[in-house]
Formats: structure tokens, C-alpha cells, sequence
């Protein structure tokens, strides 16, 4: 049989119930004659707790120190559920990301996987162990103990299935799948079977929540398919019928998927936008602006520049809106001396809305339709980004729900 990465959220493992749960269904696929790894969340909460007891004690908490304080929920994860899979007659051994070791650079609280050495787990596999390992974390060239940033664990799942050649990623969620668009937002949106890597990147980046960007990249780079189904279905539902659910994530374009002009609408209200007017207009400035900005880790999304009038532009960019307050400040300490501008205002009541597909490679008028659409409902543009399969508009916030319910009926997701 196969080898197969589960990976589980947190609301799956927010309780000892759910944590039994979780082990009858691990135990269901390893009784199959599967070869299982799996790789937990925190507890619902746990995170935003231990968190929450550092600003406790400081408002600038050490980034080194604040990875040493988080990755414990993953820990108290994995215990838990290699005791609840031995309840249930199963082998099954637990490791810290270190122990495997997941090796990462030392960016702490924004990790990136470099390496991950799988000797250990292919001797506990071959010895017919379920292999337990903390999403989340890993450990640098000095042996600290680094986090991957929030939703981080979906990353550890694919980069652990990719490194073992795995068939597929199973990412157990408390939603059935990815579906058109958010249905608190819109009750008709519709669960998709199957969409392509990069729709699914394309959504996560832009505001979907099913996953987190840097798995789907990973999951795309080395073409591990995923699976994002239900973890609160019954575990003892038949395995088949489990293995088929939810949402295939695929590199594996069809006919059926072409047809489909639009996969999903996408938004985001955790962006700032920032614009330094009256700067000027030559070589070299956008980079005077958005250097600085880099070198402090701060995350650039959408950028866009004004036409020249009298050797002066405008320069606007958004940003995650947790980190508005410290672009500023790099901004006025690093940026404004240089390039002297004439104005620099912010706004956090804004969001991002967008419409992805790959059918938009082979269909034209997506961009005026939705233009269109927005302008029906008294929507102001404030921000335009395209690639081959997307188009994301800024918008005011206030208007964010009512323009992801006119595109999905726009576009006829429903």
C-alpha cells in the first residue's frame, strides 16, 4: 500500500475527544496497510495562548524566544495523540521538529524549510510504527528552535509528504473542502473536486484560508498531491468514499477544468495600503522605498506607481495590516530622508477582492466584467493587480462582502 501524509488543524485537535477521533481514523488507514505519517497542530487557541502570555510579560518580545514559547502547543499535540493511537493498539512514536530534524534558516517566527532529514522516520516506518511529528517548527544551523509563521503546520505536512515521496497529502480540516468562495459570505457557494495548484495558490495568497501559501508552493514545486477534506466526519466512515472527498489540489490540468472560466472569488481583509506622494520620478526610486521595507521583513503584496507629471510620481503599496504601524516607521526612519516626498498617508479600512481561473488563459472580458459588476454596485476601484489567472482589485473594506456576493453571481459560481 501507500505511504500517506495526514495532517490535522487545530479545531481537530481541540479537544481529548476529537484527539480520539482523530487516532480511530489514523488507526482505520494504518489497519488498511498504509504506511502513515502524521503531523498535528496545536490545540485550538493554544497558540494565540502561549502567545498571549509573552505580551504578558513584554510588549517586544524576543523573536527567538517567542519560537521557544510557541512550538510547545505542537509538542503537547503529538504526545497526546501517539498515547491516544497506542489506546487503539497502534506503534506509534512522537518527535519535535528538531528531532527529525527539520532544518530551517534562522528567520525565527518566519522560518523557511531548508532540509528535512527523513532517515528516522523510514526506520520507524519500515518498523511498522505511525510516525507522530510537530507541525509548525524546526530547528537552524545552531540548533534553536524555530516556528514557520502562522498556519505553518500545512507547510510542515507537504514539505514531510514531498521529502518521503509520499502519494498524497490528506489535510484535514474543519471544512469538507475548498470550495468557490467563503459560504459564510455566500450560503451558494459551491465545493469544488478538484482545482490546479496554481488556482490554489493563486486563492491562498489572496485570502483563502483553507491553506497556507507556502504549502501550496511547496505542494506545487514537488508535485505532492494534496487533499483538503473533513476532519469531523464520522472516523469510521468507509475508507474509499474518505479517500475520495473534499478537494483534489493537482497538477493535472482536464477538459472539465478548462471549462470553467472562473474557479473562485478570493479576498483579504488583512491588508494596508500606504502612498507617498511627490517623490520623484527616475531610476532607481522604487527601490530607495521598497528596500528598506524588505530588510525589515516586511511583506509587499500589491504596488503600483503614477504617471509622471512636472518629474514627481505618487507611489502606493499595500501591506499585511498587522505591520502598517512598522512600515511607517521604517518609512519615516529610513525612506522619507532620501527621497523628501511631499505627502505619506495610510489607510487599514481597506481589502482585497479578487477572481481566479485558469480558464481566463483562453477567455477574454473577465477583467471588464468584473469591472463592470463592481460598477453596478457603487464599488470604487482603488488598486488593479493581474497575472495570467487573476485579477485583484482594493476596494473599501465596508464594501468587501457586497462585491464578493455580485461576482459569484456574476460569474455563475453559485
Amino acid at each position: 500500500m501507500a505511504l500517506i501524509v495526514h495532517k490535522y488543524g487545530g479545531t481537530s485537535m481541540g479537544s481529548a475527544e476529537r484527539i480520539l477521533n482523530v487516532a480511530r481514523r489514523i488507526a482505520k488507514w494504518h489497519r488498511a496497510g498504509h504506511q502513515m505519517v502524521v503531523v498535528p497542530s496545536a490545540m485550538a487557541g493554544e497558540t494565540n495562548r502561549l502567545l498571549g502570555l509573552a505580551k504578558a510579560i513584554t510588549d517586544r518580545p524576543d523573536p527567538r524566544e517567542l519560537d521557544q514559547i510557541a512550538a510547545t502547543g505542537e509538542q503537547v499535540s503529538v504526545g497526546l495523540l501517539t498515547l491516544a493511537l497506542h489506546e487503539q493498539g497502534v506503534k506509534a512514536k512522537s518527535y519535535a521538529g528538531w528531532q527529525v530534524p527539520i532544518r530551517t534558516d534562522s528567520a525565527h517566527t518566519k522560518a523557511r524549510i531548508e532540509s528535512i532529514d527523513d532517515l528516522r522516520v523510514r526506520s520507524d516506518l519500515e518498523a511498522g510504527h505511525v510516525v507522530v511529528i510537530t507541525g509548525f517548527q524546526g530547528m537552524d544551523e545552531t540548533g534553536s528552535i524555530t516556528t514557520l509563521g502562522r498556519g505553518g503546520s500545512d507547510t510542515s505536512a507537504v514539505a514531510v509528504a514531498a521529502a518521503l515521496g509520499a502519494e498524497e497529502c490528506l489535510i484535514y480540516t474543519d471544512v469538507d473542502g475548498v470550495y468557490t468562495t467563503d459560504p459564510r459570505i455566500v450560503p451558494e457557494a459551491r465545493r469544488l473536486a478538484r482545482i490546479t495548484f496554481e488556482e490554489m495558490l493563486e486563492m491562498a495568497s489572496l485570502g483563502s484560508k483553507v491553506l497556507q501559501t507556502r504549502s501550496v508552493e511547496f505542494a506545487g514545486k514537488y508535485r505532492v498531491r494534496t487533499r483538503v477534506l473533513s476532519s469531523l466526519t464520522d472516523p469510521e466512515m468507509d475508507l474509499a468514499t474518505e479517500a475520495q472527498s473534499g478537494t483534489l489540489i493537482t497538477y493535472e490540468e482536464d477538459k472539465t477544468m478548462e471549462q470553467a472560466v472562473i474557479s473562485g472569488i478570493a479576498f483579504n481583509r488583512d491588508e494596508a495600503k500606504i502612498t507617498i506622494a511627490g517623490v520623484p520620478d527616475k531610476p532607481g526610486i522604487a527601490f530607495k522605498i521598497l528596500g528598506p521595507v524588505a530588510d525589515a521583513n516586511i511583506d509587499v503584496d500589491m504596488i503600483i506607481q503614477n504617471a509622471s507629471h512636472d518629474g514627481m510620481t505618487d507611489f502606493s503599496f499595500t501591506v499585511h495590516r498587522n505591520e502598517l504601524s512598522k512600515a511607517l516607521e521604517v518609512i519615516d526612519a529610513r525612506v522619507q530622508p532620501q527621497i523628501q516626498a511631499r505627502e505619506i498617508t495610510s489607510d487599514n479600512q481597506i481589502c482585497k477582492v479578487s477572481v481566479v481561473g485558469i480558464g481566463m488563459r483562453s477567455h477574454v472580458g473577465v477583467a471588464s466584467e468584473m469591472f463592470q459588476t463592481l460598477s453596478a454596485e457603487g464599488i470604487n476601484i482603488q488598486m488593479i493587480s493581474t497575472s495570467e489567472i487573476k485579477i485583484s482589485v482594493v476596494i473599501a473594506d465596508k464594501y468587501m462582502e457586497l462585491a464578493v456576493r455580485a461576482l459569484h453571481k456574476a460569474f455563475g459560481l453559485g
